[in-house]
C-alpha cells in the first residue's frame, strides 16, 4: 500500500498563513495521481459538509475533522464524519460528496480531510482553504409582491415574505425568525422591515422603474448571533405603462435674442377610467440631433394638479428640429409622449444711421450694421430699407431699399451702407430697418427727423427802370419760407446776381440782407443793361431749400 500523510495539526502560524493566502490541493506526494482535495464547505447548507475531489482512482473513503477556529494547536477534535456519498460527477474519480455534521456547539470550524482511492493511495489531514459555518442560518424563502402588476391607479407594491431560521443541529426543524430586520431592495431604492413573532415581514413602495428585481436580505440580530444570513431569491416585477397625450398652443416659436416664449396645453393619462389629467408630469422641450434623437434640453416644466401647464422657452438655444415630451423614457406607469415642435432664433443685430437732408432735397444715408454670435449668419442678400413716417410714430413707408455689400461676413465684422437720394418728403421722420432672415433679427434706428421749409421771394423788382448810368439801383422784395401752408418771413441773406445784355451767363453780385420781415434792402450801381436775379441758395442754413431765381431787367441809359 502506498501512503502518503498530511499532519492534521498545523502550527498556529503555519495555519493563520494558509488561511490568507489558500492551500494548493492536498495529495499524495510519494506518487503521481493519488488523491487531491480541492475544498471542504458547507456551502450554507444548514449541518451539511460538502467535498470536492479527486483522484486517477476511484476515492473509496472520505473522513472530515472539524476543530474549533480558535482552539490550541493540539486540542482535539469537535468531531468528524465519514458518513460521504458523492453529490455531483461521472463517477468516483472527481466530484463533489456530502455528508451530515453533527457538533454540540455554534460556531466556526477548521476543516482537515482525509482522503483513500481504489489504488490505496491516501492522503491525510489535508486543510481545507476554507472553514466550515456551523451557525444558525437565516433565509427567506420566497417574497412576495402585491399587486404583481402595478399601474397607474394602483402604484404602491406591498412586499411580503417569511424569514426562517435553520439550526444546523437540527436541520429537519426550521423555526420562524423571530425580530430579523429585512432590507428590501425595490430597485433604485430600499425599504425596511422587522419580522414579527410568526417570522413575516411587510413593507410598502412604489417603484421608479419599469422593470424591478425585489430582493429581501435579512440582517445581523441578537437572537441569532453569528448567523449566516442569506439574500431571498428575486421576484421579478413589471409595471403597467399606460398611454399618455397632451395638447400645446402652438408648435413652432420664432424669438429674438434675449426674448422667451411661452407654449401652454393640458397632459391627460388613459387609464381603465378612461383619460383623466395627468399631474405632477415634467414637460419637456429637447433639440434633436442629426439622428432625430433629443440631444439637449430647451425648457422644462410641470403639470399642476390638473394636468395643465405652463412652459417658457428661452431664446438661448436656437432648436428648429424640436420636441416636445410629456414625461420620459423610463417613467413607471405612463408611456412617453411626443409632439414635434420648431424653435428659431434671430440673433440680435446692431444697426446705426447717419442722415442729412441737403437744401436740394437730397436725402444723404449712411451706417452700419453688424451681429456678434457666431450661431447667426448673414442673409443672401442682406439690405437696409430707409422709411419715412409724418409724426416718428406710425403710418411708415418705404422709400428705398440699400443693398449691403458684404465685407467681411463674420461675427462682430461691421458691415457698411450708404444712399443718395431725391425726396419730396422734406418734413418727415426717417428711420433705417434691417431686413433680417430667421438667423438674425431685424432691427430698426430710432427716428429722426429731417426738415427743410420751401422758400421764395416775391415781389422783385429794381428800381428804378430806366436808370441813368452809375446811379443806385434799389431792390425790393420779400423772403419767405414756408411752414404747413403759411409763408412767413424769413430774415435771411438771398444772393444778387447779373447777366449783361447779351450773356447767357449770371455773375454773383453780392448777399443782399433783409429786415426782420424778409424785405430786401440794399442797393447796387448801375453799369449797364441786364438782368438782376435774387435767389436764396447760398447760405441757407440746415433748415431751408433753395429757392428759384426771380428776375428783373434794368436798361441803363
Amino acid at each position: 500500500m502506498r501512503r502518503s500523510t498530511f499532519l492534521a495539526a498545523a502550527t498556529a502560524t503555519a495555519l493563520s498563513a494558509t488561511l490568507i493566502a489558500g492551500l494548493s490541493p492536498a495529495r499524495a506526494d510519494t506518487a503521481t495521481g493519488g488523491p487531491v482535495l480541492s475544498d471542504a464547505d458547507g456551502w450554507d447548507e444548514p449541518g451539511l459538509i460538502f467535498v470536492t475531489a479527486h483522484s486517477d482512482s476511484p476515492l473509496t473513503h472520505i473522513t472530515a475533522h472539524f476543530y474549533p477556529l480558535d482552539a490550541p494547536e493540539g486540542d482535539p477534535e469537535a468531531g468528524s464524519t465519514e458518513d460521504f456519498t458523492q453529490y455531483t460527477g461521472q463517477d468516483a474519480t472527481s466530484g463533489v460528496w456530502r455528508a451530515p455534521v453533527h457538533l454540540a456547539d455554534l460556531g466556526d470550524y477548521r476543516v482537515t480531510v482525509d482522503l483513500e482511492d481504489a489504488s490505496g493511495a491516501t492522503v491525510t489531514g489535508a486543510l481545507s482553504p476554507h472553514t466550515l459555518r456551523y451557525q444558525t442560518l437565516v433565509r427567506i424563502p420566497e417574497l412576495t409582491a402585491t399587486p404583481a402588476v402595478p399601474d397607474y391607479l394602483h402604484q404602491q407594491v406591498s412586499v411580503s415574505g417569511t424569514a426562517v431560521a435553520t439550526d444546523p443541529r437540527h436541520p429537519d426543524t426550521p423555526t420562524p425568525a423571530v425580530g430579523v430586520p429585512v432590507d428590501i431592495e425595490t430597485g433604485r431604492g430600499r425599504v425596511d422591515a422587522t419580522t414579527a413573532a410568526d417570522g413575516r415581514f411587510t413593507a410598502a413602495f412604489v417603484p421608479v422603474q419599469t422593470s424591478v428585481d425585489l430582493t429581501a436580505a435579512p440582517g445581523a440580530s441578537v437572537n441569532y448571533p453569528g448567523a449566516i444570513d442569506l439574500l431571498s431569491p428575486k421576484q421579478y416585477l413589471h409595471t403597467t405603462q399606460a398611454p399618455v397625450r397632451f395638447t400645446a398652443s402652438t408648435h413652432a416659436l420664432n424669438l429674438k435674442q434675449g426674448a422667451t416664449g411661452t407654449v401652454t396645453g393640458r397632459a391627460e393619462i388613459q387609464t381603465t377610467a378612461g383619460w383623466q389629467p395627468l399631474p405632477n408630469t415634467t414637460i419637456s422641450l429637447a433639440g434633436l440631433d442629426a439622428r432625430n434623437l433629443p440631444s439637449f434640453e430647451v425648457g422644462e416644466t410641470t403639470t399642476d394638479s390638473h394636468g395643465s401647464y405652463t412652459l417658457h422657452v428661452s431664446s438661448y438655444n436656437a432648436a428648429p428640429a424640436a420636441e416636445l415630451m410629456a414625461g420620459n423614457g423610463d417613467r413607471p406607469f405612463q408611456q412617453l409622449a411626443t409632439e414635434p415642435f420648431s424653435l428659431h432664433v434671430a440673433y440680435a443685430t446692431h444697426l446705426d444711421m447717419s442722415a442729412d437732408l441737403t437744401d436740394t432735397s437730397s436725402l444723404k444715408v449712411s451706417g452700419y450694421v453688424y451681429y456678434e454670435d457666431a450661431r447667426a449668419h448673414w442673409p443672401a442678400k442682406p439690405t437696409i430699407t430707409l422709411q419715412y413716417s409724418k409724426d416718428g410714430k406710425s403710418g411708415w413707408k418705404n422709400a428705398a431699399t440699400v443693398p449691403i455689400k458684404l465685407r467681411y461676413n463674420k461675427p462682430l465684422s461691421v458691415e457698411d451702407f450708404a444712399r443718395t437720394l431725391t425726396t419730396t418728403n422734406t418734413n418727415a421722420y426717417w428711420r433705417a430697418r434691417f431686413d433680417g432672415n430667421p438667423d438674425l433679427a431685424t432691427n430698426t434706428t430710432k427716428p429722426v427727423r429731417l426738415y427743410r421749409y420751401a422758400t421764395r421771394i416775391t415781389g422783385f423788382h429794381a428800381t428804378p427802370d430806366p436808370v441813368h448810368k452809375n446811379r443806385p439801383i434799389r431792390f425790393t422784395g420779400t423772403l419767405q419760407y414756408k411752414n404747413g401752408t403759411t409763408w412767413k418771413p424769413l430774415g435771411e441773406s438771398p444772393a444778387l446776381y447779373f447777366k449783361p445784355r447779351g450773356s447767357t451767363t449770371y455773375r454773383f453780385v453780392a448777399d443782399l440782407g433783409t429786415d426782420k420781415h424778409g424785405h430786401l434792402n440794399d442797393t447796387e450801381t448801375a453799369k449797364q443793361d441786364g438782368t438782376w436775379a435774387v435767389a436764396f441758395d447760398r447760405q441757407t442754413g440746415d433748415h431751408y431749400l433753395r429757392s428759384a431765381r426771380v428776375t428783373d431787367y434794368v436798361d441803363v441809359r
